[in-house]
């Protein structure tokens, strides 16, 4: 074991049992950790609202408790028992179960096996890398699998709902940026708020309140496709909306988990709802994916995405304030310090 690894650290851990949700700072030793071949130092993470639902016990996210919360994490490798890591490379992990079965990123140090690990490719930064986080892998995945489905720009606009939240930033800058006209659907009626998508490439930023949800079982084609935070009645009314062989790609449920709606979208129009998990990504594509997103697929505007960073110790405020829907673009935490 490498001598620069303390023998007790500081972690946000989460305690689940017969009396609810229990979470907050404690220190740990390195045996306390899930198993894994690769123990990392970490630098930075980021928060996420699935973080947020895990720490509040607002959503069924642990399966093992206690757990470590967060589900992304960047660093140096400080040992590994795998031959394809050393020590002194820089790594991030995101997705893969952290947060869920393995002890997660809201830690000094982090303990993963090998398979999650990706090393951070050329052109990024670790700081760069969690800004960016689960929700550019999921950004990336959902444009990969709508393009391999058919999606191109020339087919009109892509509508991205949930748009002001980290993964609905990054997916406006990353259509945008590969040509796709974007048009950014948000419940947060602020005129800055409104700028900011701009400024990351949106073509068009309407509200919740200017959207007509129609109760048919199809309504009048608007969009070539569509990025989906929400679920519940908002994806619903795009399926009734996306014009014929478009792409709904199916990323979150913000706005509820229960889909009502009719065949005639697929059976008539040929609409396509494509479920994106980067959790379960094969690792050469999340590897292939990463590499896409250190290079041609670099979002533009890390530093307007980028909103807070903040230490272990502020964990509990940001996600009271990101479930409250108080928040925007992405919250960072630094294990280095402030």
């Amino acid at each position: 074991m490498s001598r620069d690894i303390k023998k007790h650290f500081r972690a946000f851990r989460i305690h689940q049992d017969s009396e609810g949700i229990r979470a907050g700072i404690e220190r740990l030793c390195l045996d306390d950790l899930t198993a894994g071949e690769v123990v990392i130092q970490a630098h930075y993470s980021g928060v996420n609202y699935k973080d947020a639902l895990a720490a509040t016990g607002k959503g069924k996210i642990l399966r093992r408790s206690p757990l470590v919360g967060g589900v992304d994490v960047a660093g140096i490798v400080v040992s590994s028992e795998d031959e394809s890591f050393k020590e002194g490379d820089a790594v991030l992990v995101s997705g893969c179960g952290l947060s869920e079965v393995y002890d997660g990123g809201f830690s000094e140090y982090v303990r993963v096996p090998s398979d999650c690990v990706v090393e951070i490719p050329r052109g990024l930064s670790l700081y760069e890398s969690m800004v960016m986080g689960t929700p550019a892998l999921t950004a990336a995945l959902a444009l990969h699998r709508m393009e391999a489905n058919g999606q191109h720009p020339d087919n009109g606009a892509i509508i991205v709902t949930g748009a002001s939240g980290g993964v609905g930033n990054l997916v406006v800058d990353l259509f945008s940026k590969r040509g796709y006209q974007v048009v950014a659907l948000t419940s947060k009626n602020d005129a800055s708020i409104a700028a900011h998508l701009q400024a990351l490439g949106a073509m068009q930023v309407i509200t919740s309140d200017e959207l007509t949800l129609g109760s048919r079982p199809l309504e009048k084609a608007c969009w070539a496709g569509a990025v989906d935070m929400l679920g519940g009645e908002v994806l619903a009314y795009l399926t009734r909306t996306v014009n014929e062989m478009g792409n709904i790609a199916s990323i979150g449920l913000a706005g509820g988990a229960q889909l009502q709606t009719t065949v005639m979208p697929f059976i008539l129009r040929g609409v396509n709802i494509l479920g994106v998990s980067s959790t379960n990504c094969p690792c050469q594509l999340r590897r292939d994916l990463w590499g896409l997103l250190a290079n041609d697929w670099k979002p533009q505007h890390l530093s307007e995405i980028a909103q807070a960073v903040i230490s272990l110790d502020e964990l509990p405020d940001v996600f009271e304030r990101m479930l409250d829907n108080k928040t925007h673009g992405r919250v960072i935490v630094s294990q280095r310090g402030i």
